[in-house]
């Protein structure tokens, strides 16, 4: 049944345009033909799946995280660790596979580094969010197997504003007590220089969730504790707050010869971390336990178990970036236009400890011996883009070179400082053949990676340098069937190099539970994508739909031991395994603290993604507007070579929308319902299924002197579902949040 489905499924997604010369907001109920400027190779005509999210919809939506915002998007899924925490996967490609770009540049936090870490991309004052499925974004970064999202802004004007322009907006959220201010300037200072300033504040309390939704592994034990705090463990998830300042200023001046312009941005934040690996230090304390290893270690592992209890956990970031970008336009014989950018970044993102309220000062004492855990990443980037088209052809050369530096240092540091130098040639060709649009890219990626692994047993340090080349490509072709129809077909090879954790990871990593071993010997992946697409569109009725196998020879995994894991619980334990992982060398203590770790290897083995993505939707006259119907279906099973599944791969979603528009008036409501996860990769449970349904209406106020005020009213799972995304490593301990109502004013004069 499901082949039959899959074939007919093989009339694939949404063919779409970029053009750089009509810039035209998306809207986003009906993604079919776009045209929208490119903001990364500023090309002609581009044949993918792509998505193009207007500014608005971000402006008018709740404030969440860049994950969630995209989350209701055919083929795009979240993988949380908390309301502050939202990692973007597509198509079942998540980590680096999938890139976050701020205005065509990656951006260089530490997301890469830790589930708990969160993309560091501010959504207030942005133009637009671009989100490129497949291997065919290899045009933008390199190693995007699995796609791209790039967040676009305005701070650095390509076109002079049109005159002063002020916003001012406040908003609040019910299920975190959230209150946002925010402020933004863009004036033309002396009718030749572009002036853009920005703030953004907000703060997130903890947020509610349905009660029963938090599920303790203790459970499963009858632990009487566990009875004594469930009421207030079960009403809203601790340590989960949020809360970010944002700061960006930019200047620029235009003119038939191009534009050049620099700009300033400063992100810092604090959250906490709803969930610690060893928080729970007796999660898999049947495993382990018999009566001589309590014996042996039992003081040990209590109080290893107890020694979060009355702590908060959180981390606070700081990101600087200082950028440069222009385009001085040549036209001449062979180069049109080149243009330019710079980027300097310095980020740290610092984990720490910090004693509640209402404990005594021998715990105090306890807590003083955790120290901080800073994780750091300073990266220069810079970039050249060379246009050579001609009438006939669209091209484009690119040239791009990154230093980046990463560095974990403290407590928790479970990778030595590490090193990255890419430099890149690429090359964009588009053109129209009549019988059919040709777009075709190359990209070759010179990478070299340093850093080391230490050996836990004896202190010795060993030093890796992986020097590779990556040669990746992709052609798509697109035909016009009718005026309301057309199709395109698609072929991608990536091939993608470790990251640095998946190399030089060595150590407990308490995010995710797990003791994680990364190994400096990987291969690189290599993703063979085909795609095809059908797109249908008469004004009135649209329909779209896509089928896509993406082959990865050499696919990274985070593969737990669970077979190894499982021995440790009987005798043996406390004997020849005991001695086997250095039990002189570090003591007791070092093998509580990592008792209760599941051990995980980073492991190559070949791997098949294969996915569709279908939507219908019509649009109908009803009184003096338009009400639009739209339902759309995506699912990926992902499978290694030898018939496993892939860990932690989201479900088939059913999304159910509505969007009525009148005048100065828009209502929007989406029901997004989730299948069960019961295709699981090895360690893992299975998820249930959820239903989300949102909804939002929002009036657009006239006022005197040019001066408007837009009111919009949202509530987010109104039927306050127990939901969980089966992406995320604490889907049981942290589940989504519960029935949110909130309020949003926007002052614009």
């Amino acid at each position: 049944m499901k082949v039959s489905f899959y074939m007919l499924m093989a009339m694939s997604l949404t063919v779409t345009q970029i053009n750089a010369d009509e810039p035209t907001p998306l809207d986003t109920e009906k993604v079919d033909e776009v045209v929208v400027t490119s903001s990364i190779l500023n090309t002609s005509r581009i044949l993918n799946p792509l998505y193009v999210i207007d500014g608005d919809e971000i402006k008018d939506d709740a404030t969440t995280s860049l994950g969630e915002a995209v989350d209701s998007y055919l083929g795009v899924s979240i993988a949380d660790y908390g309301a502050a925490v939202g990692q973007p996967s597509i198509r079942g490609m998540s980590g680096p596979r999938v890139k976050i770009l701020k205005n065509g540049m990656v951006n260089r936090d530490v997301s890469g580094l830790g589930v708990d870490h969160l993309n560091d991309v501010d959504l207030h004052d942005i133009e637009q969010i671009e989100i490129i499925k497949g291997p065919s974004s290899l045009l933008y970064a390199n190693g995007t197997i699995g796609g791209i999202i790039n967040v676009v802004n305005n701070t650095i004007a390509r076109e002079d504003f049109d005159g002063q322009e002020v916003n001012a907006g406040l908003e609040t959220q019910s299920a975190n007590d959230g209150d946002i201010q925010e402020f933004n300037y863009k004036n033309l200072l002396g009718g030749w220089l572009n002036f853009s300033l920005g703030y953004k504040n907000t703060e997130l309390g903890n947020f509610d969730i349905p009660y029963g939704a938090v599920v303790h592994e203790e459970e499963d034990h009858g632990d009487d504790d566990h009875d004594e705090h469930e009421e207030e463990a079960l009403s809203y998830v601790e340590n989960s707050d949020f809360a970010s300042e944002a700061k960006q200023f930019g200047v620029s001046r235009t003119g038939e010869w191009g534009y050049f312009g620099m700009s300033y941005e400063n992100l810092e934040s604090l959250y906490g971390i709803p969930f610690h690996g060893d928080e729970h230090g007796d999660e898999h304390g049947d495993e382990h336990g018999d009566d001589d290893h309590d014996d042996e270690h039992g003081d040990d592992d209590d109080e290893h178990g107890d020694e979060h209890e009355g702590e908060r956990i959180f981390s606070t970031t700081d990101q600087t970036s200082y950028n440069l970008a222009g385009l001085y336009n040549i036209n001449g014989g062979l180069i049109n236009s080149i243009s330019y950018n710079w980027r300097d970044t310095e980020y740290s993102l610092t984990e720490g400890h910090a004693e509640e309220e209402g404990h005594d000062d021998h715990e105090e004492e306890e807590h003083e011996e955790h120290a901080p855990t800073v994780f750091t990443n300073d990266a220069t980037e810079y970039g050249a883009i060379f246009d050579l088209s001609s009438d006939s052809f669209t091209q484009k050369v690119a040239l791009n070179f990154v230093d980046e530096d990463s560095a974990i240092v403290g407590e928790e540091a479970f990778m030595n400082p590490a090193n990255s130098e890419e430099f890149t040639i690429g090359y964009f060709v588009s053109t129209d053949f009549d019988l059919f649009y040709l777009d075709a890219g190359f990209r070759l990626d010179q990478i070299e990676r340093t850093g080391s692994v230490t050996d836990e047993d004896h202190g010795d340090i060993d030093y890796y340098k992986v020097d590779d080349d990556t040669n990746s490509f992709a052609l798509t072709l697109g035909r016009d069937i009718s005026d309301s129809l057309d199709i395109s077909v698609g072929f991608a090879s990536v091939e993608r190099l470790p990251s640095v954790i998946e190399l030089f990871m060595n150590g407990p990593h308490m995010a995710t539970g797990r003791l994680e071993t990364g190994n400096p010997n990987l291969q690189s992946e290599t993703s063979d994508n085909f795609d095809i697409t059908l797109n249908f569109d008469n004004g009135n009725f649209y329909a779209s739909a896509s089928y896509y196998i993406n082959d990865v020879d050499n696919y990274i995994a985070l593969q737990d031991e669970l077979d190894d894991h499982d021995e440790h619980g009987d005798d043996d334990h406390g004997d020849d395994d005991h001695d086997e992982h250095g039990d002189d060398d570090h003591g007791d203590d070092d093998h509580a603290a990592h008792a209760n770790l599941i051990h995980a290897n980073y492991i190559q083995e070949d791997a098949e993604f294969k996915g569709y993505e279908f939507e219908i939707g019509t649009t109908v006259s009803l009184g003096s507007g338009d009400l639009t119907f739209s339902f759309g279906r995506d699912d990926v099973t992902a499978e290694f070579s030898d018939g496993h599944n892939v860990p932690r791969i989201n479900p088939a979603r059913n999304i159910y929308s509505l969007t009525y528009v009148e005048n100065d008036w828009v209502f929007k409501m989406s029901l997004k319902d989730v299948d069960e996860q019961d295709e699981i990769g090895e360690g893992e449970t299975v998820t249930e299924s959820y239903q989300l349904l949102n909804a939002r209406l929002t009036k657009t106020y006239d006022l005197p002197g040019s001066a408007e005020l837009k009111v919009s009213i949202f509530g987010s799972n109104l039927q306050d579902e127990v939901a969980r995304n089966h992406s995320s490593f604490v889907k049981n301990e942290v589940p989504l949040a519960g029935r949110n109502y909130g309020a949003k004013f926007n002052y614009k004069f």
